[in-house]
């Protein structure tokens, strides 16, 4: 799976606007403490605010606000309004390849992935994050000594 920098930015945004509770967060505050590229960011933050995840305040203590509660935000939410489905093969939906021959198999194990993805994905929220409360059988995937290696 590749996680692109959008997402990654992205979600960096959500947590930092979310971390600052009721009080607006500033694309500025958001850059300096992430490290990210303001123009970049300044982008992705307008997805943000147009996906429904933020709401913009002006004024001289104006900035980012969540437009709904971090609990209620999953971060399967966040991929799928700024870059799609979770998964998908050519284009398609996993479930809709279509595999001749040796190959008949093949689109279970896309489905598979689907589903592993919004196993982790749609299960962990912006509060999970924040409060560093992963749910159990996150918790259990990242026990897995495999899971920390690189191949």
């Amino acid at each position: 799976m590749h996680i692109s920098a959008k997402i990654d930015y992205a979600m960096r945004a959500l947590l930092t606007v979310a971390n600052g509770g009721d009080d607006p967060v500033s694309a500025d505050a958001i850059s300096r403490e992430q490290g990210l590229s303001i123009k970049f960011l300044e982008s992705i933050l307008n997805d943000l605010r147009k996906s429904g995840f933020l709401q913009s305040r002006r004024g001289a203590n104006g900035g980012y606000v969540l437009a709904r509660p971090a609990d209620s935000i999953f971060v399967a939410d966040v991929f799928r309004q700024l870059d799609g489905p979770l998964a998908e093969v050519r284009g398609l939906r996993p479930e809709t390849a279509k595999y001749e021959g040796a190959a008949t198999n093949l689109g279970n194990v896309w489905v598979a992935v689907r589903a592993s993805l919004r196993n982790v994905l749609e299960t962990i929220t912006l509060a999970d994050l924040l409060g560093g409360e992963l749910p159990t059988q996150i918790k259990e995937l990242l026990d897995t000594p495999d899971a920390w290696v690189s191949r």
